[in-house]
């Protein structure tokens, strides 16, 4: 019989991730707007594995210049598909948003989404790259044409605790 570990179809791909991190964050102050203003700030994550390797959870903390707030990330394998969906519930706001979904190539996760942005339909990008023991980026973009561009509006650096 084959185990998990010896399984490779994507469900290891986040794996790296496991662990406590320190995150410097970088926020588009205004998305799908013209704007080229940014503001920084830290954060941090514990990322545990779940469902025994076909999902996993982070717990954030993120450290807004206007108030810190805790969120969730909550990350799901189908084996059928192979392909992971994600998902983020942040405490500010009573609802789910809507999943990304996708893999991992040659060193970088791509996951796409579709959600609403002030009541106009948008395409969302995940972005994982850069990946290491010890640190990795995030970023996120959203794009208004279907697609066809992308603006980055908020990129995440992870630097491992310990």
């Amino acid at each position: 019989m084959q185990t998990t570990s010896q399984i490779n179809d994507g469900r290891e791909d986040f794996d790296f991730l496991v662990g406590r991190w320190t995150i410097r964050h970088r926020r588009l102050n205004a998305r799908l707007a013209g704007c080229v203003d940014w503001t920084e700030f830290d954060g941090t994550c514990v990322m545990q594995k779940t469902m025994g390797g076909l999902g996993n959870m982070d717990d954030n903390t993120v450290d807004l210049p206007e108030g810190a707030y805790a969120a969730v990330t909550v990350r799901r394998f189908d084996p059928a598909l192979r392909r992971w969906s994600i998902w983020w519930l942040d405490s500010r706001f009573p609802d789910i948003d809507p999943p990304v979904h996708g893999a991992f190539a040659d060193g970088e996760g791509v996951f796409l989404g579709d959600d609403v942005f002030q009541g106009k339909p948008i395409k969302v990008r995940f972005l994982w790259s850069a990946i290491t023991p010890t640190r990795c980026e995030w970023r996120q973009a959203f794009s208004d044409d279907g697609g066809a561009s992308w603006e980055t509006n908020w990129e995440m650096w992870f630097t491992r605790v310990g």
